[in-house]
């Protein structure tokens, strides 16, 4: 919404140069462009809102189920771009992606991996609740020293089959152990030195999810 707000402001001083304009050209004129600044930030998927209207988190699907190449969003493109393949042998073990109106300790949006036997798209939207964390430690990208780049696990809000998974550690100690293993693979040719620090609970997750919307909005 910050980025809308920019975009209408934007429009507010463009104004100033069609002031020369008759009246209904300028009006015309006027509107064109506040039309063009709102449908420019609706295509950017990262402007969704964080949450539906019962609470859930949205969660947008980037890296579907099952792929071997991390895709991620461009928000300057808005179009879904190919960033690495994953290690040979390795694929995502659910859908992999973000949530909107958040930024993460990394500087990008938060992201999410939703468990789920169902495979998506890029792109599409889920209504999520969350699940548990998995605390994460690697190098910083710019600069040395270590940051915190911590992984959300959410379930589906309409997948009722999952109801019964409420914590992670009513997840099998194997499932946990796994997606353990996935994360530290995914990564060890980057050069990010990634280590688990262990899992935290759905409350750690709202908080994080909470504390990375502050992050955004500044």
């Amino acid at each position: 919404m910050v980025k809308v707000r920019r975009k209408a402001a934007i429009c507010l001083n463009r104004s100033n140069e069609i002031n020369g304009l008759s009246g209904a050209d300028s009006r015309v004129t006027f509107r064109v462009l506040c039309m063009r600044a709102i449908f420019d930030a609706m295509q950017d998927l990262s402007l969704l809102p964080t949450r539906s209207a019962d609470g859930a988190f949205h969660v947008v699907v980037e890296s579907p189920r099952d792929s071997c190449a991390k895709i991620k969003f461009d928000p300057e493109l808005r179009v879904f771009k190919f960033s690495r393949p994953l290690p040979n042998g390795l694929r995502y073990p659910y859908d992999w992606g973000f949530i909107p109106g958040t930024i993460a300790p990394d500087g990008d949006p938060l992201d999410a991996m939703v468990f789920s036997d169902l495979a998506t798209f890029p792109g599409v939207v889920i209504e999520c609740r969350a699940l548990g964390v998995i605390r994460l430690e690697q190098n910083r990208k710019k600069s040395s020293g270590r940051e915190r780049n911590d992984r959300l696990i959410a379930i589906p809000a309409k997948m009722p089959r999952y109801d019964s998974f409420r914590k992670a550690t009513d997840l099998p100690l194997r499932w946990r152990q796994e997606l353990e293993e996935f994360f530290l693979v995914a990564t060890r040719f980057e050069k990010k030195e990634a280590k688990i620090l262990g899992w935290a609970g759905p409350a750690e997750g709202e908080r994080l999810i909470k504390r990375c919307v502050r992050e955004s909005s500044r």
